[in-house]
């Protein structure tokens, strides 16, 4: 499960070449006000847990996820009837796989479509090509949408939030307060996820996909880290001392991907500075990026560079290719999503043994760790006749299914003696067609999926340290306290300054520009945008308290 950490520098460039392929998204008269303030805010959907099995290890409210060692013997059944009508639907969505095998020739897309009664037409759209073809797909005829969109959260895409107010569905009387209720697996989507997502002009037009708390994490090799030193409480010195220790020859203990800024976001919040925005008690909004502690972190990273501790092509390497890096014990550690702990844990054994590594304190500080924001994209659909949105909405509501029901496993792993077999403890293990043809290539799971839990086939001790080790680090989360609020100048100019920012933080930690740079590059994203944006999220922040 990909998480935000796999943007590239790359995409941030085109990102910025993107406003002018939008103008269609445009009135004469300027945008529309997707601000929340002065709006009468629709309540959020009613949340009503779906029934499933119980977990073996218990979730918290602070946001400790639900944990389950072993794999469910008892399915249950959260669907009824088949939601479709034998019409042909059309979805898009971003993609982290291969293109799958056509539907004439794709077993675990007939199932799909046989169990939603539908026909899918699918543009399947790769993350490198995301922000193109949302670009052409956004400023194109309205009546050539797909019947159901994923906005991935992934990129800043330009007037997003008024192409969806424009062009979507205001699903507010279908979704908000007790209306949700005719979809009970939607309304198994915590409110969290309905938070970060956020409401436009106070509406909800789309569906969150639910995300764990913890954001972009270190995934360390723990063989290659314990026998360079790394023990729990660690300061930022012995990070420091671990990493130069476990580097050698070939071997580099920090790996990173083009675009990951160095791993800047782990760096940051064991420095603990705010992650992107923070806000006074006041309702003031205060850039991170101003934050003496994310300069700090940048002084940090720039040391480690120095020392030889990092993999020399970190500016340039694919997320995809570092990854294997990690795996052949090339790189000890990479930055990514929480959420990629099923793929890590999965590829790698025999390998290593991969670890989410604690955050090092700071000046007697203990660290923190990136908050990720709860909703990784939403799905919006296009504008219909309620008969029509009703069945899209009944079709999201299958694929929403919660972990231990019969949906969810078809969904995520195909048809029994198919596509999976069932190891000995009875969680399913994919075969060859299922390697191929799977939730992955043929990535469903990007229009919706029911709430996240911890969850590793045929390996119970790794479910328990991950719970473990999120029972010690989501006290010490640090959220960015713009998630789910608008802000007009953010629409329009917030990827182009962003790679202001993070082209300078490339530039400093690679040797290329001195620290002192940073000021005068945060006070240049100031005056082009940034005061505005803290303008603009304190307003409707107020709003939506």
């Amino acid at each position: 499960m990909p998480n935000l950490s796999r943007r590239t520098l790359l995409g941030s460039m085109a990102a910025a070449s993107l406003p002018g392929l939008l103008t269609a998204c445009s009135t004469g008269s300027g945008d529309s006000d997707v601000s929340n303030s002065g709006k009468k805010l629709a309540p959020w959907p009613a949340y009503k847990p779906a029934a499933g099995p119980r977990p073996d290890l218990a979730p918290t409210d602070a946001g400790v996820q639900a944990g389950y060692t072993a794999y469910p013997a008892d399915l249950v059944k959260s669907v009824s009837r088949t939601p479709g009508d034998g019409s042909t639907v059309k979805v898009m969505s971003v993609s982290f796989g291969t293109p799958p095998k056509p539907a004439s020739a794709n077993r675990f897309w007939a199932a799909v479509e046989k169990a939603l009664g539908v026909k899918i037409e699918y543009t399947i759209v790769a993350q490198a090509d995301y922000q193109k073809k949302m670009a052409t797909v956004m400023a194109g005829d309205p009546d050539s949408l797909p019947d159901i969109i994923n906005m991935f959260s992934g990129f800043v895409l330009p007037r997003e939030a008024e192409f969806v107010q424009r062009r979507a569905e205001d699903l507010t009387p279908y979704l908000s307060g007790t209306a949700i209720a005719e979809h009970p697996n939607l309304a198994g989507i915590p409110t969290h996820a309905w938070r970060d997502m956020g409401r436009i002009a106070g509406r909800i037009y789309g569906i969150p996909l639910e995300r764990p708390l913890p954001g972009s994490t270190l995934w360390v090799n723990q063989g290659m880290f314990t026998d360079a030193g790394m023990a729990e409480g660690w300061t930022s010195d012995a990070f420091a001392a671990v990493a130069k220790k476990a580097t050698g020859g070939r071997t580099y203990a920090l790996g990173a991907a083009q675009g990951s800024l160095f791993c800047n976001a782990v760096h940051s919040a064991a420095h603990r500075a705010p992650q992107e925005w923070a806000v006074t008690e006041e309702g003031v909004f205060q850039p991170g990026w101003a934050d003496e502690r994310f300069k700090a972190a940048i002084a940090f990273q720039s040391q480690l560079r120095k020392d030889g501790s990092y993999f020399p092509d970190s500016t340039s390497v694919s997320q995809i290719d570092l990854t294997t890096l990690y795996y052949n014990g090339t790189v000890g550690s990479m930055q990514d999503g929480f959420g990629a702990y099923l793929p890590k844990y999965r590829e790698s054994q025999g390998k290593l043994t991969p670890a989410a590594a604690l955050p090092y304190s700071v000046d007697g500080e203990p660290g923190g760790i990136v908050a990720a924001r709860r909703s990784f994209g939403y799905t919006i659909l296009k504008k219909a006749k309620k008969e029509r949105i009703e069945l899209l909405l009944r079709i999201l509501d299958y694929l929403a299914a919660p972990f231990g029901s019969q949906e969810w496993e078809l969904v995520h792993y195909g048809v029994e003696g198919t596509h999976f077999t069932r190891g000995k403890d009875g969680s399913p293990q994919f075969t060859a067609l299922g390697e191929v043809e799977n939730n992955t290539n043929l990535p469903l799971k990007y229009l919706a999926e029911g709430p996240q839990v911890l969850f590793v086939p045929g390996m119970p001790e790794a479910v328990r340290a991950l719970h473990a080790w999120q029972q010690k680090v989501v006290p010490h989360a640090i959220r960015n306290a713009s998630f789910g609020l608008q802000s007009r100048t953010k629409n329009s100019q917030g990827t182009t300054l962003k790679a202001l920012l993070d082209d300078t933080v490339t530039g400093i930690v690679a040797g290329r520009l001195p620290l002192s740079e940073w000021d005068a590059t945060v006070k240049k994203w100031r005056g082009r945008g940034g005061d505005r944006m803290a303008e603009e999220f304190a307003k409707d922040h107020a709003a939506n308290t």
